[in-house]
């Protein structure tokens, strides 16, 4: 991500935490439109970003999105297939490596996954 910069943790969990992110966003969001992934230093942090130009996430379920097993509603996805882990499993994933995960979103404009991870140095 950056140059200089080393995050404590398994290679392989990082990977799944951010293709789950990257997964979420092809997966709710409609053919032709864009995902941007990012990723910069802030304070003694790395900070990951996923945001889509989806459908976006109302309110009332931003707080449960992170929970197991949790889908807001079956019919929002172009795929119905899934299990409701794959956020959790991001969540779970940013706190073994010390960090956190939020979300930004607005229905029908998409959604912003931040994933904060502490470098080796903070650690």
């Amino acid at each position: 991500i950056t140059d200089g910069c080393t995050i404590v943790g398994d290679s392989m969990m990082l990977r799944m935490a951010v293709n789950n992110l990257i997964e979420n966003a092809v997966k709710y969001s409609p053919p032709g439109s864009g995902i941007t992934i990012t990723g910069e230093v802030k304070d003694d942090n790395i900070l990951v970003s996923v945001a889509d130009e989806g459908i976006g996430i109302p309110p009332e379920y931003q707080d449960k999105i992170f929970e197991r097993f949790y889908r807001v509603e079956k019919s929002r996805t172009r795929d119905p297939g899934g299990t409701g882990l794959g956020l959790s499993i991001v969540k779970h994933l940013a706190q073994a490596f010390g960090g956190n995960v939020g979300l930004e979103s607005q229905p029908r404009t998409g959604s912003t996954f931040r994933v904060l991870l502490p470098v080796a140095s903070a650690v």
